[in-house]
């Protein structure tokens, strides 16, 4: 009997277009722990604020990125991961790819393993650093699915892998060529951002998170399962790899959605603040993300590279996600193993 691998995405559009975004983005803000508010006040936000308007502005920003002939960056990244993956560990596992939002979804992937009487399934949900909105939404999505089920193999779950030597190995494998052609100013690492309340709600102290500057300066004790501190450690890790020198790279948060506070600081409001400091050259790294997708491509590649030039600089290169590159698919069948 093999052993099963679920990877685990958030989701794409199937298409890149109003009608098709305004499907994924119904089912991903619909979700609780991404809005997490009343049933009637998301209702609202969702049908009176965001989906008249967003899923043409969406639309028109995934038509910038996608293949002609692929399709979403972030599914076919994921497809080429999964073949690399089922290449190195052979017959005895079968690996599939789920998304929480979208297709090919969680529910198809469990069934086609437990259709091919896996002995017990390894999950790992792609997401370097927890989030409620994120890890927990997967798993809380996955374990009701298997709840469901008469007979599940046993599962086990891959813990964030923020600071697993593979990961950030893998990274450096990627940003070390580029950055060396480039010899940037600067290095910014951006991850995706949450809510302030998000780390709060987290916090089991109730007292740590975001009660100090240095609140994140370990994952430990109250900041254990912190997203920001450990997007912080990410960092770190990255920087000591890179010898990067001290003050020669900085941490943001991009993608805010609400008009709530969100986790600072903001990676709109640094880049044109280290424009106007002297930087000319700079590399963004997106360490939240393993593969390539609207937030790196888009956000990051094409918006944020043509505000930093009219902010005074030169040069912004975004530095590609590990998508599929081959030191990515021996981390993740490390830590499918080890398990």
């Amino acid at each position: 009997m093999p052993t099963g691998l679920l990877l685990i995405n958030l989701g794409t559009p199937d298409e890149p277009t109003p009608a098709a975004v305004k499907r994924y983005l119904r089912q991903f803000l619909n979700d609780p722990r991404v809005l997490d508010m009343n049933v009637l006040g998301r209702k609202l936000l969702l049908e009176v604020v965001i989906l008249p308007r967003r899923p043409a502005q969406s639309a028109h920003a995934y038509q910038q990125i996608w293949d002609k002939t692929r399709g979403s960056p972030l599914l076919f990244h994921g497809h080429d991961l999964v073949a690399g993956v089922a290449e190195r560990l052979g017959p005895d596992w079968k690996v599939e790819l789920g998304m929480r939002y979208g297709s090919p979804d969680i529910a198809g992937a469990l069934d086609r393993l437990i259709a091919a009487e896996c002995s017990r399934i390894v999950v790992i949900p792609l997401y370097p650093q927890y989030a409620s909105s994120s890890t927990g939404s997967s798993l809380e999505h996955l374990y009701t699915l298997a709840s469901r089920k008469n007979n599940v193999p046993p599962l086990a779950v891959v813990p964030p892998f923020f600071a697993d030597d593979g990961f950030l190995d893998a990274a450096v494998a990627v940003a070390r060529p580029r950055l060396d052609a480039l010899a940037p100013d600067h290095v910014l690492f951006s991850f995706h951002g949450l809510p302030e309340h998000h780390m709060r709600d987290g916090d089991p102290s109730g007292q740590h998170c975001l009660a100090s500057p240095s609140c994140c300066d370990a994952v430990a004790g109250p900041s254990r399962d912190c997203y920001r501190a450990q997007c912080f450690a990410t960092a770190r890790g990255l920087a000591a790899r890179l010898a990067l020198p001290e003050g020669g790279w900085t941490v943001s948060f991009q993608s805010r959605l609400t008009r709530v506070p969100w986790i600072k600081p903001y990676t709109d409001e640094v880049l044109p603040e280290l424009a106007r400091r002297g930087v000319k050259k700079i590399a963004v790294l997106c360490p939240a993300f393993v593969a390539d997708c609207l937030e790196t491509l888009e956000e990051i590649g094409i918006r944020a590279a043509e505000q930093w030039t009219k902010d005074g600089g030169v040069t912004l290169e975004l530095i590609p996600s590990l998508n599929s590159h081959p030191a990515w698919v021996d981390a993740v069948v490390n830590l499918a193993r080890r398990v």
